[in-house]
């Protein structure tokens, strides 16, 4: 629908954010020549683009230097454990209450195995990783209005789906209908497609019987000794299915950006920042927060609050800048950008969504329905709860990502208190899984638009076709980097395609300005 209103760029822009297209142009190490002897770059943000053009910058021989606004680096990759505080806008304070070792990620939460660029990263830096599991056939898949109330796992659906789907084109084609397009040879390969796509029976038809259960699932499964022979449970009719509206979920398995294999960092997302930060040393100053940002022809000068020493002024200069502060934020920075990139700065809002981790004192999605990783979709205001893919079979108490909403939803959902969102999380969950308010132990939620340091999750333009040559150009002794500078918005990925092709240009300019 987006594509018939607004064309092929506004589709495709659309499917990025939603996370449903793009593999990354990465092709591996950036290679800048030498840095002009004495050249010195001020870094703004210690995220994911600001330390990987410092890292970049610094092997080139450039002396740099990061002003970060938090106590640590990372961004939104950012890991919540055992007694971290958090106070989001509004004054509200979080006290993290899980167990030792547990953990919640507010927000990038997997590495898609496509997006080449922070996985080699992960491999240079010596990240460890593990996969996550986002498509369970295992999982459910729920409505409010459908099969009164109650989740159905996710392969009932996917096989009746596609089943009944092979059944109809079996019966078109056994018809004649496709005689015009289709000759007889081809008939016969699709018709032996369909029964193996669709667990057809030697009719072509999908019924109840072994070759959908063996894909749905049994109602008595296949066992030893007596009573041991399976027995079949009945497929859902075409109707039914179609009615209940659970077969628009099916296609996330498909996105390239949410197939498998997908991973996450043993212990937690921030794991990614933190070899990040370590490799930067202390070429990353703390706790600086910026408020003016001034260039000439002689370089940058940049004033800030440290908030180390009470919040008294300092300033930091430069021959050069890369500015990866979020336009949400930077919008609020007294600054001196030409008026084209000022406009963008000053019309990108930033979406809203949010998060609520939850911890349970047992891992009963494990113990009592067998599901290990992957997602439950809903329509409830939680949109979906998602089972950690780490600590298996373990007696100690597990987190799941109990909700993960967005726009308007989100909205709604953090206008209440941060207790009552993780108690409204855990009623609205227990409509899926029942044992949520006896089994919950603690919770924390995130939400993005009430987060000090971003205001938002991802960048939204106004007009991106329109806008984004003004935004990545560098901007006389500045260029701006990150997420919202890409087309992969909200992943790690375009924040880090958007440094690297940022500091290209930045280090082109400097080069050749050395040179004249």
């Amino acid at each position: 629908m987006v594509g018939a209103v607004g064309g092929a760029a506004a589709m495709y822009q659309a499917m990025g954010m939603m996370g449903v297209a793009h593999a990354s142009p990465y092709e591996g190490k950036i290679q800048l020549e030498r840095a002009p002897e004495g050249t010195k770059v001020l870094i703004l943000g210690a995220g994911i683009a600001g330390m990987i053009a410092a890292m970049e910058l610094r092997d080139a021989g450039y002396e740099v230097e990061v002003l970060e606004f938090r106590d640590i680096a990372g961004g939104r990759c950012w890991t919540m454990r055992a007694g971290d505080t958090y106070e989001e806008l509004g004054g509200f304070t979080q006290t993290v209450d899980f167990a030792e070792g547990n953990y919640f990620n507010p927000g990038p939460w997997r590495v898609p195995y496509n997006h080449y660029g922070i996985l080699d990263y992960c491999r240079r830096l010596g990240v460890e990783l593990e996969p996550l599991i986002q498509i369970n056939n295992n999982a459910y898949v729920h409505s409010v209005d459908a099969f009164d109330g109650k989740p159905v796992r996710y392969r009932e659906i996917n096989t009746d789906f596609r089943g009944h789907i092979s059944d109809l084109l079996s019966k078109v084609t056994d018809q004649g209908a496709l005689d015009a397009v289709l000759s007889d040879e081809d008939k016969e390969n699709l018709l032996a497609g369909l029964r193996t796509f669709g667990a057809l029976n030697d009719d072509n038809a999908y019924v109840s019987g072994d070759n959908a259960s063996s894909r749905r699932g049994y109602a008595r499964p296949p066992g030893g000794g007596v009573d041991g022979a399976p027995i079949a449970n009945e497929i859902l009719d075409l109707s039914t299915l179609l009615d209940s509206g659970l077969w628009s979920r099916l296609a996330t398995s498909e996105a390239l950006n949410g197939s498998m294999p997908i991973f996450q960092p043993k212990g937690g997302m921030d794991m990614i920042a933190r070899a990040m930060a370590d490799n930067l040393g202390d070429l990353v100053r703390y706790r600086k927060r910026v408020t003016q940002i001034r260039q000439d022809e002689d370089g940058v000068i940049v004033t800030y609050d440290d908030l180390e020493n009470d919040g008294a002024e300092g300033t930091a200069s430069a021959d050069y800048c890369v500015c990866t502060i979020p336009f949400s934020i930077l919008s609020q920075i007294d600054h001196d950008f030409s008026g084209p990139l000022a406009n963008v700065i000053q019309t990108m809002h930033y979406a809203a969504s949010i998060k609520v981790g939850l911890e349970f004192k047992r891992r009963f999605w494990e113990e009592d329905e067998h599901i290990y990783g992957g997602t439950t979709y809903t329509d409830l205001p939680i949109s979906q709860i998602s089972y950690p893919s780490n600590d298996y079979l373990s007696d100690k108490p597990g987190v799941v990502l109990g909700a993960y909403s967005w726009g308007a939803l989100a909205y709604q959902y953090s206008s209440i208190e941060p207790e009552d969102r993780v108690r409204r999380t855990v009623e609205w969950g227990s409509q899926i899984h029942p044992q949520m308010p006896e089994e919950f132990k603690a919770g924390v939620s995130v939400a993005w638009h009430r987060v000090p340091w971003t205001l938002g999750c991802y960048g939204i333009w106004q007009d991106k076709a329109a806008q984004y040559d003004d935004a990545v150009a560098m901007d006389r002794r500045i260029v701006c980097a990150g997420e919202h500078l890409s087309y992969l918005p909200a992943w790690m990925e375009g924040a880090v395609l958007s440094s690297l092709d940022a500091i290209r240009r930045l280090s082109q300019t400097a080069i050749t300005a050395a040179g004249e």
